[in-house]
């Protein structure tokens, strides 16, 4: 295991090449996560244990709260270990332990999907494609530091938790108004990580930076297929 005190300088305050390769790095890391979760996602449906996952998952009313409890706990857990300053095989553990959760955590949603609605996985795909290449060009062509948005996005966080926890305890449906809400949370997410990745993570933060940008796009990958999935059900 690689042992070294990492840099300390932001990435703005770098040079032009050590933020070039700082950058360059983060990006190529986030392709990993995401075609290590497909990867694992092909694995777990070709194997055979996605249906049992979903049945597991979403047997019971407080199944799905407890699989939150233990995601979200696993999540900081993971995000600690990605922003070790000392040990390099500490943040590649955080990362590849938060994409085997995420993973996990996505089996009862594209379970449905694959089974009822054809063709949505794709399409939210690659709307998510769009919209993460469009948030990316809006944080790079402008410069600007979107960090302001850290305390809007954690109370819109707070409250969407609130409200899936209140869904289940009491029994009701999140529909499509939530949906939205929580996907233009998660494309808000995507621009502020993205912001930060230039303007705020010091330059040997690749990993931890990944891991948070990896987390944002899921998100706004789960809502847009609930979105898809839901106009698709009304056809």
């Amino acid at each position: 295991m690689k042992e070294e005190v990492y840099s300390l300088q932001s990435a703005a305050d770098s040079s032009l090449a050590e933020r070039s390769a700082f950058i360059r790095r983060t990006y190529l890391h986030v392709a990993g996560a995401i075609a290590a979760f497909a990867l694992l996602e092909l694995f777990l449906f070709e194997a055979g244990y996605a249906s049992s996952i979903a049945s597991m998952m979403l047997g019971s009313q407080y199944s799905w709260l407890i699989v939150l409890g233990l995601f979200m706990g696993v999540s900081y857990v993971a995000d600690k270990f990605a922003h070790s300053q000392t040990s390099e095989g500490a943040q590649y553990f955080g990362l590849g332990l938060f994409v085997l959760a995420e993973a996990i955590v996505f089996v009862p949603i594209l379970f449905i999907a694959d089974s009822f609605f054809p063709g949505a996985i794709a399409t939210a795909g690659y709307v998510t494609a769009l919209l993460v290449i469009g948030l990316t060009a809006t944080v790079f062509m402008t410069k600007k530091d979107f960090s302001f948005m850290g305390g809007f996005l954690k109370i819109g966080f707070m409250i969407g938790f609130g409200v899936i926890v209140c869904s289940i305890i009491f029994g009701f449906t999140l529909g499509l108004v939530f949906s939205g809400a929580m996907a233009l949370l998660a494309a808000g997410a995507v621009l502020y990580t993205t912001s930060n990745i230039l303007h705020q993570y010091h330059t040997g933060q690749h990993v931890a930076a990944a891991l948070a940008l990896f987390s944002s796009i899921a998100l706004l990958f789960f809502y847009v297929l609930r979105i898809v999935m839901s106009f698709m059900g009304r056809d």
